[in-house]
């Protein structure tokens, strides 16, 4: 399967114009292929799925005739607005990589405690994750990772021209939420591309947070801030 920057760009001018080539995430999966035959068709093209001259010379002609938003972005935010009436409707995912940290367990237990569904994984392969994740048909994802320095970041997925606004309004309030624990300095929010961002459909956070002794002592906070932080998200999601 096709991957790369090509693709991204790609599918943000499909986006632009108003064809659903699906999230920008530099793969050239079926949603791509199907968005630029219903282009071909739009522009009078043989429809036949690939991206060859004649596509790209009415891709760059056509380019400042859309918007800036893509289809994809608008459908996140719509579909969010629409969905999270209330806490309880929220499905969760939540994945560290090789073993269920405590952190992910306690915060699983205080979600399921407030009547909302949860999936705890600790496959070692983030794209086994991303799967999982998207067959649970997950609202969000919050991925857990320590680090052996003092740090405290939470990145979401962006590439140049796009960035999921739910997941970076997530990242956003964990960081503001988190205690200030000595150790962990000034909290970071960034936009990547990670791959366990890249491959899952709902919005995703990858959590960051170091050293591990600074974590362990601090371990109730951590999870109560994470629990503030998913109840103002799902109240304004973006």
């Amino acid at each position: 399967m096709m991957r790369g920057d090509d693709v991204s760009e790609l599918q943000l001018r499909l986006g632009a114009l108003g064809f659903d080539a699906g999230r920008v995430d530099g793969i050239f999966g079926s949603l791509t292929q199907q968005a630029i035959a219903d282009f071909q068709r739009n522009a009078g093209l043989v429809s036949d799925k690939v991206c060859g001259p004649e596509t790209v010379d009415s891709l760059v002609r056509l380019e400042g005739r859309g918007g800036t938003a893509t289809v994809t972005g608008v459908r996140e935010r719509d579909r969010l607005r629409r969905r999270l009436l209330n806490l309880t409707d929220l499905r969760v995912a939540l994945g560290s990589l090789g073993q269920i940290h405590p952190v992910l367990s306690g915060f699983a237990a205080g979600l399921q405690g407030s009547g909302m569904s949860t999936l705890l994984l600790d496959d070692e392969d983030w794209s086994v994750q991303a799967e999982a994740v998207n067959s649970f048909s997950a609202d969000l994802f919050l991925g857990f990772d320590i680090s052996d320095r003092a740090q405290a970041e939470a990145s979401y997925f962006s590439v140049p021209g796009y960035e999921s606004d739910a997941g970076r309004r997530f990242a956003e309030l964990i960081i503001k939420e988190l205690p200030a624990a000595p150790g962990w300095g000034v909290g970071t929010v960034q936009g990547m591309r990670f791959q366990i961002l890249r491959e899952t459909r709902p919005p995703a956070v990858l959590l960051r947070l170091g050293p591990a002794t600074v974590l362990e002592s601090s371990q109730a906070l951590v999870i109560a801030s994470l629990h503030r932080a998913i109840e103002a998200w799902a109240t304004d999601p973006c």
